[in-house]
Order: C-alpha cells, then sequence, then structure tokens
C-alpha cells in the first residue's frame, strides 16, 4: 500500500490521515461523456478485476455493470451528465473472473477548465459498508445504553466524546465535558493519578483496568462516591493512535460496605488492643494513660483523660446544675507534636472546670457530648480559657467528643477526644466506639483508684509504724530508708527498728513480713511492738526470736523473716539471731564487704525448730548492713549474682552512711519491683565520737 499523507490544520507538518477509506477500500473511476473509462484507481482493479491497461478506453458498462443492468445504468449515466445531479444505488458488478459482487456506487459530474464534461463514480463492496454500519451501529448502541460510564480523551486527554451513563454520574452534559480535561471537569476527583495513567496508556499501549478513583461530582456534591476506571490506547488501521478510551463503573456501594467491614475490623481490633493493653497495672496514671494511648491515633488527634478530684480521693460526688467540677487532669496523648498542646491541662494538676463547660456536662449527666462541626462559641466550652479557644481554633480542631468514664454506677471523669488532622467529624460509630472504649477502661481506672487508696492508708500506717532514731546511739552511728514497692505492687510488711538498751548497747532489727497491703503493715506493727517489749527484757536475740515466733503462730497464719542483733561497744561485739532471713554484710575497717556466715534458721511463724546465736566481732570503723530480700530479689538475676553487686556497692569506705543508702536504693531496687525495701547500715564509732 502506497503511504498517504496530509498537512495537519497548524501546517506543522505531515500527518498520518485516517484509515476509514481504506477500510472501506473506495474504488475511482473517471469517465469521459461517452462513458469510457479515462482513470483507473488500483481499488478499481482489485474490485473489478481488471488491470488498468485493460479497463482505460472501454465503455465501463461493458465490464462494470451485470448484463440485465446495462440499460438503467446508462439511463442513469445519461441523467447525471445531462442534469449534474449525483446519484447512488447498488448494482451487482460482474468481475473480470465471472464473478459478480453487490456494489455501492456514487456518480456525480465533474468540469474541467475546457468545460469538458467528466462523471466520477466511486465504487465500494457492500458487504464492507454492511459491515462498518454494523459495527458503527453496534458500538452506538453499546455506548449510548450502557450503565457503565464511557468517554474518549483526545491525546491531549480532553473529553472528545461522553455517553449518557456518564453525563448522569458526573451530572454534567456532553457539551460541558467535551474540550476539557478530567480535572477541569472533576476538581473534587482525585484524577491525578488516572490522567497520568492515561498518558501512559498513551505512551506504551499497555491498558489499565480497575485503577480505584473516589471523590464528588457535581451530580452528588455532598456525597463521597469511589469508581473504577479501566483505560485503553485507541489506533487506526494505521496504527496512528487516536486518544484514550475511558470505562468507569460506580462502586460507590462496595466501596462503602468495604469501608464499613474495615472500620467494623478496625473496631474489633482496637477493643481487643484495648483488652490487652489497658490495666496492665493498678497505676491510676499509668492506665488512665493506656486508655488515652489506645485512643490516638486510631480514634482522635488527642486524647485527654480527667477524673473528678473527689473520686480519686476515694468520695463520692454528685454535681448540681451549676456547680463548676474539680477534676484532676491525669493523662494527655497527642499526634506528633501538636499545636494544641498548650491549650491542654497540664496532667497531674486539679483544674476548676467551669459548669458551662461541656466535659462538666459530660460528668454531670453521665450522657457523652459530641460536637460533630466545633464553631468558635463550641470551643470556648471545651477550652479552659478563651486564649485556650484560640490555640485549638489555630490547630484546626474541627470535632469534639467527651464519653464519661463510668463504672459500678458511678461517673468517675471523662475521656475528650477532638478532630485536627483527621478531615471527617466524629460520628455515631465513633460515639459507640469511644463509648465501649470508655466502659472497658472505667472498670481498670476504678480498680486502680481504689487500690491506690488502700496502697496510700497501707504506705500511711506502714510509715507510722516505722522508728524515727538518732542518727548516733550507743557507740553506733545508724541511717536507714524504707522504699515503697512500685506501683504494680501493694505496700508490704518491711520493717527496721534502731532500740536503744541498757548499758549503751543497741538492738538492730530488720524484718519482712510475708504478704501486702493493710494487713502485712498491721502484722508488722504488732511484731516490732513485740520486738520492742521483748528488747526490754534483755533476752539473748535466739530466745528474743523464739518469742516472737509463738507470737507470730498466734496471728492467723502470718510467717514473716527477721534479723535481731544487739551491739555492744565495751565489748566490741555483736550477737545476732537470724529467722530466715538474708544475712547481713560486714565491712570492715579499710577490708572487703563480706556476707556474715549466720545459720539461716527458719521464718517466724513456722515454728519447731530452735535458733541460733552468733557472735562477731566489731572494731570502730566497721559497718553492718541489713536488709529486706526486695533489694536484692528480682525475676531475672540468680540471687547469687545479686548479692555479689550488693558487695561490690559496697566497696566505697569514703561514702557517707547517708549516701550508701542511696546508691543501694538508686541502683539495685528497681521501679516496677514487687516487693519494698528496708534498709539499715551502722557503723560503729569510736569512743568520744
Amino acid at each position: 500500500m502506497s503511504a498517504a499523507w496530509s498537512l495537519p490544520a497548524g501546517g506543522d507538518g505531515p500527518a498520518r490521515p485516517s484509515g476509514l477509506l481504506d477500510v472501506l477500500r473506495v474504488a475511482s473511476i473517471v469517465l469521459d461523456a461517452e462513458g469510457r473509462i479515462v482513470l483507473w484507481s488500483p481499488q478499481a482493479e482489485e474490485l473489478f478485476g481488471y488491470t488498468a491497461q485493460e479497463a482505460l478506453g472501454r465503455y465501463a458498462a461493458r465490464i462494470m455493470v451485470h448484463e440485465e443492468h446495462l440499460d438503467l445504468v446508462k439511463k442513469l449515466f445519461t441523467e447525471v451528465m445531462r442534469t449534474g445531479r449525483s446519484w447512488a444505488g447498488a448494482f451487482p458488478i460482474r468481475r473480470r473472473d465471472g464473478g459478480t459482487r453487490l456494489v455501492e456506487f456514487r456518480n456525480m459530474r465533474l468540469l474541467d477548465d475546457q468545460g469538458q464534461v467528466y462523471a466520477l463514480g466511486l465504487a465500494v463492496d457492500q458487504s464492507t459498508v454492511r459491515r462498518l454500519e454494523q459495527d458503527v451501529a453496534l458500538s452506538t448502541r453499546i455506548v449510548a445504553q450502557s450503565p457503565i460510564g464511557l468517554a474518549v480523551l483526545d491525546a491531549d486527554l480532553r473529553y472528545v466524546s461522553v455517553n449518557p451513563a456518564l453525563e448522569q454520574m458526573n451530572g454534567l452534559t456532553a457539551d460541558e465535558h467535551l474540550g476539557r480535561t478530567m480535572r477541569e471537569v472533576l476538581p473534587l476527583v482525585d484524577a491525578a493519578d488516572i490522567q497520568e495513567a492515561a498518558r501512559e496508556v498513551l505512551r506504551t499501549g499497555r491498558p489499565v483496568v480497575d485503577r480505584s478513583m473516589t471523590g464528588r461530582t457535581p451530580a452528588d456534591p455532598d456525597t463521597d462516591h469511589a469508581w473504577t476506571v479501566s483505560l485503553y490506547r485507541l489506533e487506526n488501521t494505521l496504527g496512528t493512535v487516536l486518544g484514550v478510551a475511558v470505562s468507569v463503573v460506580d462502586v460507590t456501594d462496595q466501596y462503602r460496605a468495604n469501608a464499613e467491614a474495615e472500620t467494623a475490623r478496625r473496631r474489633i481490633a482496637l477493643i481487643a488492643d484495648a483488652s490487652a493493653r489497658i490495666g496492665t497495672t493498678l497505676d491510676l496514671d499509668r492506665t488512665s494513660g493506656e486508655l488515652a494511648d489506645v485512643a490516638v491515633p486510631e480514634l482522635a488527634d488527642a486524647a485527654a483523660v480527667d477524673l473528678l478530684d473527689a473520686v480519686v480521693r476515694g468520695r463520692r460526688t454528685v454535681l448540681g446544675p451549676a456547680e463548676p467540677a474539680l477534676m484532676r487532669a491525669l493523662a494527655v496523648r497527642w499526634v506528633d507534636a501538636s499545636d494544641a498542646v498548650p491549650a491542654a491541662d497540664p496532667p497531674g494538676e486539679v483544674i476548676r472546670y467551669a459548669p458551662d463547660r461541656l466535659i462538666t456536662e459530660c460528668v454531670r449527666t453521665g450522657l457523652p457530648v459530641m460536637v460533630p462541626q466545633a464553631k468558635d462559641e463550641d470551643l470556648l466550652r471545651i477550652a479552659r480559657s478563651p486564649e485556650a479557644a484560640e490555640i485549638l481554633a489555630r490547630a484546626g480542631v474541627h470535632s469534639y467528643l467527651a464519653v464519661p468514664l463510668i463504672a459500678r454506677g458511678e461517673v468517675l471523669g471523662a475521656i475528650d477526644l477532638i478532630r485536627t488532622r483527621n478531615p471527617r467529624p466524629f460520628d455515631e460509630d465513633d460515639l459507640l466506639l469511644a463509648r465501649e472504649l470508655a466502659s472497658r477502661a472505667a472498670v481498670q481506672i476504678d480498680n486502680a483508684r481504689w487500690y491506690q487508696n488502700a496502697r496510700d492508708t497501707a504506705l500511711t500506717l506502714q510509715r507510722s509504724l516505722l522508728p524515727s532514731h538518732p542518727s548516733v546511739t550507743g557507740g553506733l552511728e545508724v541511717a536507714s530508708r524504707y522504699q515503697p514497692a512500685g506501683a504494680t505492687s501493694e505496700v508490704g510488711g518491711d520493717w527496721f527498728d534502731v532500740i536503744p538498751l541498757d548499758d549503751d548497747r543497741t538492738a538492730l532489727v530488720v524484718g519482712d513480713v510475708m504478704g501486702s497491703g493493710i494487713p502485712a503493715a498491721a502484722t508488722m506493727g504488732r511484731l516490732r511492738t513485740a520486738t520492742h517489749t521483748l528488747a526490754s527484757l534483755g533476752l539473748d536475740p535466739a530466745v528474743l526470736l523464739e518469742h516472737l515466733n509463738r507470737i507470730t503462730v498466734e496471728l492467723d497464719e502470718a510467717i514473716a523473716t527477721c534479723v535481731y542483733a544487739v551491739h555492744d561497744p565495751r565489748g566490741r561485739r555483736c550477737v545476732i539471731s537470724n529467722a530466715g532471713h538474708l544475712p547481713p554484710v560486714r565491712i570492715r575497717a579499710g577490708g572487703t564487704p563480706e556476707l556474715l556466715d549466720l545459720p539461716t534458721g527458719v521464718p517466724l511463724g513456722v515454728g519447731g525448730v530452735a535458733f541460733a546465736t552468733t557472735e562477731v566481732d566489731l572494731e570502730p570503723g566497721d559497718r553492718l548492713v541489713f536488709y529486706t530480700d526486695g533489694l536484692v530479689e528480682t525475676r531475672r538475676d540468680p540471687l547469687d549474682a545479686r548479692l555479689d553487686r550488693l558487695l561490690t556497692l559496697l566497696d566505697t569506705p569514703s561514702r557517707s552512711l547517708d549516701d550508701v543508702c542511696e546508691l543501694l536504693l538508686r541502683t539495685l531496687h528497681e521501679p516496677d519491683n514487687f516487693d519494698d525495701v528496708a534498709l539499715l547500715i551502722a557503723r560503729v564509732t569510736a569512743p568520744g565520737d
């Protein structure tokens, strides 16, 4: 096939023509006034079977028309030449090989510059025309009646045609599409990715199928929709790229169903996460922080957990309609570094919330408060002050939700939630999830606050029972410390005592009641009182422990360990008896720390085994270190390794006794330890010190 070219409209150079004529294979024949063939195209050779040499100069009717139509054709030819009116029709032709073919003709009169008359005949195989017509009709029907949105974009990705379905989807007529790009027609649709994909389809010819697109159109400007878009490159028979065909399917229902399923999945995952993460300890601040951590960022961009101060103190409270609320801020969490942080109430502080604040309304009524679209007047009721409201406005706070924390029928406080970066306002689904989280967390928070109250009571009792002793007594310089257990455990029954005796002697006692809380503290107090009474009798340490053992047996199956030592500065000795306790450490002046080799004995309350008394020498400058197991025992390390660590830390003769106490607690006692610590260190003083 010979190449054919045409000039584009701008005249910038040749461009490939349409291939439609090549599909039709239009044959061109020119006849003179007598009906003889003077021009014969290659397509005519193909259609009729005669070469140009065979056809030129011959009467056209003799070789082109079937015999039965000769008279009619001559008449029509004469009419065209006489009147100049064109004629069209279909006739069977006689091919050179004897076969026949139905051909459509178009005939018209031509004049040259000399006034000579010619006839131009255009002929096309009718089956080819019919096939093309059917294809066009089929395409037209499919495009017009398809429920799928269809469009054609030119090489510049501008609309050249759209079908009715796409007009309806977009809410724009075809004329409003034509000549414009997708982004110009649909500015509220995320079409950038689709346009980039269309350019790639134009370049490579590889189709793109089912690419997702979301946004809003004039057809439904208030609702987000979702579509799948497929793109195909259009070419003619010559391979010229015409543009891109676009098919669009609205999958909003499926998209929403998937979104709802994903939301439900995330809700279940968040609730499961909350169950695992909230209430890992009985520490009130930590439990509140765990609730805030779960809520951010899955549910909100910021969360604050506040409890009524009276509730934290263990008292019930009911707010009147015009009564302010005294709230204690326990936890605040933000997504990354938020500009709204300065507006938050600092954790740990007790804040007076005005009666008109939304959180006050929430805890007063015990009902959630939701503001989907927060306006300036709403921010004034959310923030603690007008200045804080301005900070929230600048940070982009646009939606607010407060949900009460209710446990065992009592309103404890509330969790405040706001959104800044998340563009969606809080809705009923968010409220449902927030209430579920609050319900689960409130029980854990209530447990933590009651535990904390009980722990504070036990700690107060424990501290009230511990002695206040002079720093120097009976030839000894003494330092002591009591460290309560970490927040994950209750206060225990550890104690120490320094008891002045006759003849400048001093009794040193360290003990540990098994158990925790108020019962352990109470048992410790009774044992300490009994020890004071028995010590005043001047009993041998082993005999004193035997009396304590009998007392302990009577205390409702109580068990305790204890070391009882009596220092005699005149004899420069110390007699010690041990009831199942860890051995004390002796540090000779200028020497290496050592664990005293004492008979271990059995704990108090076990009974049936006699105790032994051991005598050790003590010179001025020597030190004795008594401690409970909370200082050295952990769940991870062997006890021997921890005791070696203790001896290493004690090998610091230049430190004061108070400094040594602080060093041991700071280094050995871990914050999450499940036991409290009693520590007593005594240094033998020289006479006259």
